[in-house]
């Protein structure tokens, strides 16, 4: 399996690779095993030459029946939202940084609501080195632990902040509780009901 960018950027995990051809038309068709049985939906071709010769990428059913029961639900799917811009992957690679580094928080979201620091007067914001302390080096791994989350859940952040001295380069950990709101879409809902 592996992973595939989706809309907005967010990471799809568990993408199934398939040699079977995906051309204009069966794209969103089924991706059946030997059995016959549905394991996935065609989604995307990833190819070098622009053209429909390539690996095929599907999408598994049980994210697609996930997703779908949350339309029939709510109307939307409903996914965790932390409320955090995080720096790009190079960028947290070239400071040599022990995790992600916050660039902006929604004004108003989870993150905001907690405490969580960004990126301001030339200074670098939190960095998020754990979630419920399983370290995370990239956005990927923040969005793997976020699947496994919905919207409601507490979390728990392990940061660290720089300290209060501007000319110190020392930093402390400490943790941040943080309540995940829901997106629809694309649009944070700032109500969420406690599951």
């Amino acid at each position: 399996s592996r992973t595939m960018e989706g809309a907005g950027g967010r990471p799809i995990s568990g993408v199934i690779q398939t040699d079977a051809s995906i051309n204009p038309g069966n794209s969103g068709g089924p991706l059946v095993n030997s059995d016959g049985e549905v394991i996935g939906v065609n989604t995307a071709i990833l190819t070098g030459s622009g053209t429909f010769a390539g690996v095929g990428l599907a999408i598994p059913v049980d994210l697609v029946a996930k997703n779908v029961e949350s339309i029939i639900a709510k109307g939307f799917v409903r996914r965790p939202f932390l409320g955090i811009v995080f720096a790009p992957d190079v960028m947290t690679e070239e400071l040599q940084l022990n995790g992600i580094m916050v660039m902006k928080v929604v004004p108003g979201g989870p993150a905001d609501a907690a405490g969580v620091r960004p990126m301001r007067g030339g200074r670098l914001g939190d960095v998020v080195v754990a979630i419920d302390q399983k370290a995370v080096t990239s956005s990927d791994d923040i969005y793997k632990q976020l699947d496994g989350k919905a919207p409601g859940d507490d979390i728990t952040l392990t940061v660290q902040r720089g300290s209060a001295d501007a000319e110190g380069d020392r930093y402390e950990n400490f943790d941040v509780t943080v309540r995940l709101g829901v997106t629809a879409g694309n649009f944070y809902l700032n109500s969420v009901e406690k599951k």
